[in-house]
């Protein structure tokens, strides 16, 4: 293989840890990891508090037939209880209650309990758990992954419940929401193969088809289509005899945000985890960059305003040859493909061409630029619609936008890309009626460590704008919503400047 898989070789490094130092598994493994089948099963929960709820929640889930031994219990619990879903076995906790349980639970806080359940849990030989009580515990809870079928368990043997949390978050985003319609779906076509294939083909048959690139993809369809997807693999495994067939690439279209690489999307990083080929602007700072496969193939495609370094046709051409090589495709773009950024037309090219693609979107300049300048886009008080333009049409030789009927009272403007046209708008903007103390606003760098906020009115927007630092990304906010930046500030305050009419 080209690559291994960095997840996985990460893993493996962590399982590691502890096996140094003449240290060996058997002297470090306190705990036997195991997934135990509830369906049905008697289990006893003693406490009817907020922490008891929360593991009766995970038990119900599981399909365990639960009994809750306490004198109050929480409105929830008492819901369930009216429902049926559980029983409400006694008012205090009594020795044989644990009788023929398969597992118990303490949760009531009170550790003379705790101690008690233990203890008699022990002598009929039933596990028993005693929450945030090692003590008294003969097995432990993990932090729980879950994407339906496929569970992913984390312990720290008791020793930090707040590490394994942790730890639970960062594979919560690694793993796709939609990885358990691809385990179902799975399932539902191992009997076809194991009747279609012979058993030396089968290994190899399951590896292709949980490749990574598949994953990715498929973790984002529905069951049905998985399964559908599935078929159409094992039928082109058949008729290969086995062989390797050429592997479907796929082009994602991906929306970077603002710059900042702490507002990408999950779906964002998972996808340039796995990417093969990654086709970026000018937008896209290193920062980002940095959060996609290592070995992945960069290619610059950006274009700033009189310097095209990559004609869009290009850009279609090659997001479409690489695809047709079997390769996953990323189109990673500032802001989102779909707001300013020509991803429609990108996405109608690979249409045209049959290759298949996802949008990924992105937040989005508008939203992530008046969020850390601390204005709201709407505010019930002060605007109730929000419009999108772009600057581009409000230069020379274009086609100003109808400001007229966009700003005004009750109305905000996101102007992209127009702060190098800040003379002809503010211009614009009078002839359509509009005062010169109207409130307005310029980010530039939104959502970075270098953003700078600069407020005002119509009649000194050429002089906000002389403010953008040569070279920086600007966004123009036009609205009463404006002058809430400065009391609403609260990222890089010292960065905010406010101007006189």
């Amino acid at each position: 293989m080209r690559r291994r898989n960095a997840y996985f070789c990460a893993v493996r490094r962590v399982a590691m840890i502890g096996y140094h130092h003449g240290q060996t598994p058997e002297t470090h493994m306190r705990y036997f990891p195991l997934f135990v089948d509830l369906q049905g099963q008697p289990v006893l929960v003693v406490g009817g508090g907020a922490v008891a709820e929360r593991k009766i929640r995970v038990l119900l889930a599981a399909g365990a037939a639960v009994a809750v031994a306490a004198p109050r219990l929480t409105r929830q619990l008492r819901e369930w209880a009216a429902g049926g879903r559980l029983r409400h076995v006694g008012m205090a906790y009594e020795a044989g209650q644990v009788e023929g349980q398969r597992l118990v639970f303490a949760a009531t806080g009170d550790s003379a309990v705790n101690q008690a359940v233990f203890q008699d849990a022990e002598a009929r030989g039933v596990l028993v758990n005693a929450v945030d009580d090692p003590a008294h515990c003969r097995f432990i809870s993990p932090a729980i992954v879950e994407r339906g079928p496929v569970q992913i368990a984390i312990s720290t043997s008791g020793a930090s419940p707040v590490l394994a949390r942790r730890l639970r978050g960062r594979i919560e985003a690694l793993l796709p929401a939609g990885l358990g319609g691809v385990a179902e779906a799975a399932q539902s076509l191992r009997s076809r193969v194991k009747r279609r294939l012979p058993a030396a083909a089968r290994k190899r048959f399951w590896e292709g088809i949980m490749a990574d690139a598949n994953l990715l993809r498929w973790s984002a369809m529905r069951t049905e289509r998985i399964r559908a997807e599935m078929d159409r693999v094992l039928r082109g495994f058949r008729e290969h005899r086995g062989g390797d067939a050429a592997p479907a690439g796929r082009v994602y279209l991906v929306g970077a945000g603002p710059g900042n690489p702490d507002l990408l999307s999950l779906r964002a990083l998972q996808v340039l985890g796995q990417a093969d080929v990654i086709l970026h602007d000018r937008l896209v700072p290193e920062a980002v960059l940095d959060r996609a496969r290592r070995d992945a193939d960069r290619i610059y495609v950006g274009k700033a305003a009189g310097e095209h370094q990559c004609s869009q046709r290009e850009i279609e051409r090659l997001m479409i040859a690489e695809a047709r090589r079997g390769r996953t495709v990323v189109r990673l773009k500032g802001g989102d493909p779909f707001v300013f950024g020509r991803g429609g037309e990108e996405a109608e090219a690979l249409r045209q061409a049959g290759v298949d693609f996802e949008i990924v979107p992105g937040i989005t300049a508008a939203t992530a630029c008046a969020a850390y300048a601390g204005i709201p886009l709407t505010h019930r008080d002060h605007a109730q619609a929000v419009t999108l333009v772009t600057g581009h049409g409000a230069g020379a030789g274009g086609d100003s936008p109808d400001w007229s009927s966009l700003a005004g009272p009750g109305r905000t403007v996101a102007v992209y890309m127009g702060v190098k046209q800040a003379a002809r708008i503010r211009r614009d903007l009078l002839a359509a009626g509009l005062p010169r103390n109207f409130p307005v606003a310029i980010v530039a760098d939104g959502s970075l460590a270098t953003q700078v906020v600069l407020t005002g009115t119509i009649g000194r927007l050429p002089e906000l704008a002389a403010g953008v630092p040569a070279g920086r990304p600007g966004l123009l906010i036009i609205g009463q919503v404006a002058a809430l930046g400065s009391t609403l500030c609260w990222f890089n305050e010292s960065a905010a400047v406010s101007e006189a009419a």
